[in-house]
This record gives structure tokens, sequence and C-alpha cells, in this order.
């Protein structure tokens, strides 16, 4: 197997790579990322029987109160300021016509430069976007209907 030239940078070039060179590459790729997970998961348990044993030691020291009443909760932060979710969303709407609340999320992510493959932050901005069009609806600013049976279709109304 030939040797893979670099570019200026030292990076692999694919163009000159062959085909197996690219192969192994991708493969020793994919088993450090499954090896990585597996010793994360591998952690999470640790940390779980950790805690478990915690609990248990409070338990014997006589502590009595409710152990996840008193953790601290995550910081919820906002994702949008105060009526920017609302414009982008007619503003969309305006320039390309009716369209899905997903499709509206997947524009404000690329346009935020956020991940649209993070499938969890996905769904938190396309819930997000569905909450701002439906209040929208019930202000009479927007209408949704239903096509071709795949979900709401979200457009303005005309006044």
């Amino acid at each position: 197997m030939e040797t893979p030239k670099l570019t200026e940078h030292g990076t692999l070039n694919p163009s000159t790579m062959g085909a197996e060179t690219l192969i192994v590459g991708l493969l020793g790729k994919r088993s450090k990322m499954f090896n990585e997970g597996r010793r994360l998961r591998e952690r999470m348990a640790e940390l779980g029987n950790d805690v478990a044993a915690l609990d248990r030691v409070l338990a014997s020291l006589g502590y009595e109160g409710e152990l996840d009443a008193i953790m601290p909760q995550e910081r919820s932060g906002r994702m949008f300021s105060n009526g920017s979710l609302m414009r982008t969303c007619f503003d969309e709407i305006r320039a390309r016509g009716p369209l899905q609340a997903r499709d509206i999320a997947i524009k404000i992510m690329e346009a935020r430069g956020d991940d649209i493959h993070d499938r969890k932050h996905l769904l938190a901005v396309t819930a997000n976007v569905s909450r701002c069009l439906r209040k929208e609806r019930a202000r009479g600013m927007l209408k949704s209907s239903l096509r071709e049976g795949n979900g709401l279709w979200w457009e303005m109304v005309q006044r």
C-alpha cells in the first residue's frame, strides 16, 4: 500500500489517497470512537455506583431528607431573546412560503452555525419554533394546514 501524501498543513489529502488507505483510516477512527463511547458508558456506571454508595452512607448516618430534592438543577438557558424567534419565523415564512416547523428550525440552526445533525438540539429548537407558531396562530397571525399527511404547514394569514 502506498504512503498517503500530506498537504502543506500536514493533513491527509483524500484525492491523493487510495481507497484502501481511506478505508483503513476510517476504520481506525471508528474503532477509537467506539472505544471512547464504551469508556464513557463505563465511567457513567462507576459514577452511578458511587452516588448509590454515598446515598447508603448518608442513610446509615441518619439522613432522612429527599436527596433528589436538594440536587442542583441544570440551568435551562434561553435559546432566543425576546421576540427574535417570532421575527425569524415570520421572515422565513414570508420569504419561502408555507413551511413546517422543522424546516424553520433547520434554517435557524444553520444561520446560528449550529450542527443540524445534533438530533437533541434540533428537537429542542423545533419545539421552540412550534410553540411560537402556535401562539401566533392563536393571535390570528398564522394559519396551519395538514398536507400530504406529514405534519403541519404554516403560512401567513392574508389580510
